[in-house]
């Protein structure tokens, strides 16, 4: 069995000191005790300790280039996520090279752990859908490197992070169809790995409860986040033994093919059956009729991650944040059901 490479963090461990500590005395900074410096790199020679060329030079800030590791370029929301990042770097001085993962964590893994010697200063990260482990970020964390999470964010890491309010927009897109009349409400979710699909599925649950609705476990499907996808768990709910009145869904593009799989049934969708989305993509103007949805502020959020992700660099003391931005409903066309007498 191939042995493990000595990581930072071993020879932390062994000499009981931090691995920031390590991570500076290995880079020869200033703000380390010069007796320490010298065990650290006494211990290093002794054990053979390779450096991660990538990491130190992520850590060292001063390329004035940004990584920003995405799982979609095309996406509505993630291509306006790219360009409050790049207004917020412009502004700062900085450049930005796009990493896309196309939602793969096994192509995510590569490029964490491929990164070009001496490109970047830090890293804006939104993960692939399918990341169950972090290892690859938290050794980045663990050797300084500057690290910022949006949207797509880990939970068992230690970092800033910048994401829209997942719950209160969850809860009040369902609450709006309960105030419509509808009371068999469906959510069709994303990938169950992920937080925000969990945040999502809470606020669904959350404003169910709060009405005495039952929350049905049959009716919360869990697949990707495309049109295919939404129109597939569409099926899947028309074709139950006791049908829903309404969906919930975790994004737009999963609404529009939830609309898309009604029409082609003939129920009318709006006054027979309600529709809610999340993102306020520009195909929920298109559709017909109009989708009501979850606005989310994706240029705010690409503007505040950067803008944290530069203070990270330029302040290695810099503690991390969690920064979470309202979203907005958006009422259209979609969710016009028989006026319940909680509306007057």
């Amino acid at each position: 069995m191939k042995k493990r490479p000595l990581r930072i963090k071993d020879i932390a461990e062994i000499l009981q000191i931090s691995v920031s500590t390590v991570s500076r005395a290995l880079r020869d900074t200033y703000d380390v005790n010069p007796e320490t410096k010298e065990k650290v790199l006494a211990l290093a020679n002794q054990l053979k300790y390779k450096p991660n060329f990538n990491a130190a030079a992520l850590a060292s800030g001063n390329t004035k280039n940004i990584g920003v590791v995405i799982p979609f370029i095309t996406n509505y929301y993630f291509s306006t996520v790219i360009s409050g990042i790049q207004e917020e770097a412009y502004t700062n001085g900085y450049n930005i090279i796009l990493l896309v993962t196309n939602d793969s964590s096994e192509r995510e893994l590569s490029m964490i752990k491929n990164l070009s010697v001496t490109s970047l200063d830090g890293l804006l990260v939104s993960i692939s859908s399918n990341s169950v482990m972090s290892n690859h970020f938290q050794e980045l964390t663990e050797e300084g490197v500057p690290l910022v999470f949006f949207d797509r964010v880990p939970d068992d890491i230690v970092a800033s992070k910048v994401l829209q309010d997942d719950f209160s927009g969850a809860f009040q897109a369902t609450e709006h169809l309960i105030l419509h009349g509808y009371t068999k409400i469906a959510h069709i979710a994303g990938s169950e790995h992920l937080s925000f699909t969990q945040r999502r599925l809470q606020g669904y649950v959350s404003a169910l409860e709060k009405y005495d609705l039952p929350v049905r476990k049959e009716w919360i499907i869990y697949s990707g986040f495309s049109q295919q996808c939404g129109e597939s768990d569409m099926n899947i709910l028309l074709n139950m033994k006791e049908v829903p009145d309404a969906v919930f869904a975790v994004n737009d593009r999963k609404a529009v093919g939830a609309i898309q799989a009604l029409k082609k049934r003939q129920i009318k969708v709006g006054s027979e059956f309600g529709v809610v989305g999340f993102t306020n993509d520009p195909i929920s103007t298109i559709i017909d009729p109009a989708l009501t949805t979850m606005e989310e502020p994706a240029f705010e959020i690409g503007k505040m991650s950067c803008s944290l992700l530069i203070k990270h660099i330029t302040n290695k003391h810099f503690l991390p944040k969690e920064i979470v931005l309202p979203g907005r409903l958006i009422i259209r066309d979609s969710c016009l059901g028989a006026s319940s007498s909680l509306i007057d």
